[in-house]
C-alpha cells in the first residue's frame, strides 16, 4: 500500500502558507529571574521569616559565652597574673610579722628569685649594726626615686633588713651580702647629702660642694620633700647622732656642723676627706686654670 505524503500542521510547508516570508515570528517566553535575584529574594524571604525571638536568643547566647570567658579569665587564669607574691610562699613563715606596706615594699624590691640552697629554715635573720643600717637605708633611698620607708616602721627601732635589702635575709651568706652591700653604696655614692630644701645651711653646703666639682657628683636627698619625711628624719638622726638636717655623709660617715666643715675645707682637709672616700676632686685644678 502506498502512503501519501502529506503536508504536517506541525510543519507547515510553503504550500499552506504561500510564501516562506509569510512565516509567523516565533514567540519568545519572558526570560526566568537570575540567580542573582534569586539569591537575593530568597534571602529577604528567609529574613523575613524568622521571628524576632530567634534574634533574642542569638543575642543572649553570645552575651552568656562572653560572660563565661570573662568569668574564667578572672578566676581560672589569676593566679598567672600573681606572680611576686608566689616568689615569697616557700618563706612566708619569715614575712609573717611584716605588715602590709611592709610586704607589697620588700615584694617590689624582690629583683631576683632567692636559691632554694641558700636558705635555711628556722635561721634567724640577719642582724645589722648602726653603719650597716645606715649603708642599706642609703642604698635603698639612692637607687630609685620611688622606694620610700613604710610609714608603719618605727624610727627608734631597728629596721627589718627585708625591707631595704633585696636579698633573703635568712640566707647563710647573708653577711657576706651586708657587707658588699655596704661597700658597694658607698662606693657608688662617696659624698651623700641628705639635705633639708628651704634651709639655709643646706644651700650653702651644696654651694661648698659644687665649688670642688666632685665626680661622681653628690647625691642629694631633700629629705623634707619625700613623703617619708616623718619616718626617714628620725631614723637618720637615730643612726648618725644628728639632731637636725642637713647631715653631709662622706665614705658613709657623718660630718660635723657647717662651722666645722668651713675650718675643714679651708684647711684642705675636707678636699683630702673627700678623695680618701673615691671622689674625685677637680675644684683646685678649676682655679688653676683660671689663674692661667
Amino acid at each position: 500500500m502506498v502512503h501519501r505524503r502529506t503536508q504536517s500542521n506541525r510543519f507547515p510547508g510553503p504550500t499552506m502558507y504561500g510564501d516562506p516570508s509569510s512565516l509567523p515570528s516565533p514567540v519568545l517566553e519572558s526570560p526566568p529571574f537570575t540567580p542573582a535575584a534569586v539569591s537575593f529574594a530568597a534571602l529577604s524571604s528567609l529574613a523575613a521569616r524568622k521571628p524576632r525571638a530567634y534574634w533574642y536568643r542569638t543575642t543572649f547566647l553570645a552575651l552568656f559565652v562572653l560572660v563565661v570567658l570573662s568569668v574564667y579569665i578572672l578566676l581560672v587564669a589569676q593566679p598567672s597574673l600573681s606572680s611576686i607574691p608566689a616568689a615569697f610562699d616557700s618563706d612566708s613563715h619569715a614575712h609573717a610579722h611584716l605588715s602590709p606596706d611592709a610586704f607589697r615594699l620588700a615584694a617590689l624590691r624582690h629583683k631576683h628569685p632567692w636559691s632554694n640552697n641558700e636558705s635555711t629554715p628556722g635561721r634567724p635573720q640577719v642582724q645589722l649594726n648602726a653603719s650597716q643600717e645606715l649603708a642599706a637605708v642609703s642604698s635603698f633611698i639612692a637607687s630609685l626615686p620611688q622606694n620610700v620607708i613604710p610609714g608603719t616602721v618605727d624610727p627608734s627601732q631597728p629596721i627589718d633588713p627585708q625591707l631595704v635589702l633585696d636579698f633573703d635575709t635568712m640566707a647563710a651568706h647573708a653577711a657576706e651580702e651586708v657587707d658588699a652591700v655596704v661597700k658597694d653604696v658607698w662606693a657608688q655614692h662617696p659624698v651623700m647629702l641628705y639635705s633639708k630644701f628651704y634651709s639655709p645651711v643646706s644651700r650653702e653646703l651644696k654651694q661648698i660642694l659644687n665649688d670642688l666639682y666632685l665626680r661622681p657628683a653628690p647625691t642629694i636627698v631633700e629629705v623634707d620633700q619625700r613623703v617619708d619625711e616623718s619616718v626617714l628624719a628620725p631614723l637618720l638622726f637615730r643612726l648618725t647622732g644628728k639632731s637636725e638636717l642637713p647631715i653631709l655623709l662622706v665614705g658613709g660617715r657623718p660630718l660635723g656642723t657647717l662651722e666645722e666643715i668651713r675650718y675643714l675645707k679651708k684647711k684642705g682637709e675636707l678636699q683630702r676627706m673627700l678623695t680618701a672616700a673615691g671622689a674625685e676632686v677637680y675644684g683646685a685644678r678649676k682655679k688653676q686654670k683660671k689663674l692661667h
